[in-house]
């Protein structure tokens, strides 16, 4: 039976479009991840489905590999062609077609597990490394010989991307977080095998949602003597259901009594910023924001932190609760409000 290609592994069309590639691989890496398939290959599957999009998603690596498929056997007068790779076929001769070698060549995927971060694409889409990442030599050269169409031994392996969670408070204070992962490491056969690798991860102090923290040399494993590729943590900011974030601003909702609204007080809230001290205005209106100027996340430029009043009336559980609400209808008897 016939080694399965890329195409086959993600179970689309070679004339599949970019959006068919992607839905279908976001499919796959939620049926195949280890943290919720039950089938024990799982690992295996979902870093062959991982590497296969990896060249797939780029136009220009799918452009090479579709050349690779269409002419197996280019090696001639000593040229490594697309197909050859220098191995043989099961019946020794030289040039043979073998999808280790492509697999080889074209780098290792790995499933990261652990330490809140998931593979990219699982859950949102979001940017890759520098173009070309899995194809530069060291010299800066492609990893494609420009002669042949084979691969030049020193090529820099691919950039890894995965998702990263960190609370809100890490982010305020600057945090060490320790994550666990299988490093791709080339042996001298060219093979991939995986070393269990605790790394220790700095945030940065005032990192915001979405940016991206670079693990140089963590990422595939590089061909010959080219460098591993990097790894690229996106950073997803956890917090409470009261908070939200937009940029390096903090927007969170406050629970005040009607006279504390009304009358205007003086309260304590507890802030991502720490405890403050918060005078409500007389009057407020709930919706109603107070900003709280260079307290959101501290960014390069600060942001601010934004309490949303949310006035929250007292259930009425007692006869002198009920009388108080009476007294307070015959104060407001005349006001009228719009309805």
């Amino acid at each position: 039976m016939a080694e399965k290609n890329y195409y086959d592994i993600l179970g689309v069309k070679k004339d599949a479009t970019d959006s068919d590639i992607k839905k279908k691989y976001r499919k796959l890496v939620r049926q195949y991840h280890p943290d919720v398939s039950d089938d024990p290959d799982a690992d295996n599957k979902i870093a062959e489905i991982n590497n296969a999009y990896e060249t797939l998603r780029d136009k220009d690596k799918r452009s090479e590999y579709d050349a690779m498929l269409d002419n197996p056997f280019a090696a001639q007068g000593g040229a490594r062609g697309f197909g050859g790779f220098g191995g043989q076929s099961a019946g020794g001769a030289q040039g043979g077609f073998r999808w280790e070698d492509i697999k080889d060549q074209f780098g290792e995927g790995e499933a990261f597990g652990g330490g809140g971060f998931r593979f990219d694409d699982i859950f949102s889409a979001f940017g890759r490394g520098a173009r070309g990442s899995a194809g530069q030599s060291a010299g800066g050269q492609s990893g494609f010989d420009q002669f042949g169409g084979g691969f030049s031994q020193d090529s820099k392996g691919q950039d890894q991307h995965a998702e990263i969670n960190v609370d809100l408070a890490s982010v305020y204070s600057g945090d060490d977080y320790s994550i666990k992962l299988n490093v791709p490491v080339r042996q001298a056969n060219g093979s991939v095998s995986y070393d269990n690798k605790t790394l220790k991860i700095k945030i940065p102090k005032g990192i915001t949602d979405g940016k991206q923290i670079r693990l140089a040399g963590q990422g595939a494993a590089g061909i010959g003597g080219g460098k591993n590729g990097d790894l690229f943590l996106k950073v997803t900011i956890t917090h409470a259901d009261n908070i939200r974030l937009e940029g390096a601003n903090v927007y969170q909702t406050v629970n005040i009594t009607p006279w504390e609204a009304a009358l205007g007080e003086k309260i304590n809230v507890t802030t991502p910023a720490g405890t403050l001290g918060v005078t409500i205005p007389s009057n407020s209106k709930s919706g109603s924001n107070l900003r709280l100027k260079g307290k959101g996340i501290p960014a390069k430029q600060a942001g601010d932190l934004y309490l949303t009043l949310n006035i929250v009336n007292p259930e009425v559980t007692t006869d002198e609760a009920k009388q108080a609400y009476e007294q307070l209808k015959q104060a407001f008897a005349n006001t009228s409000i719009n309805r």
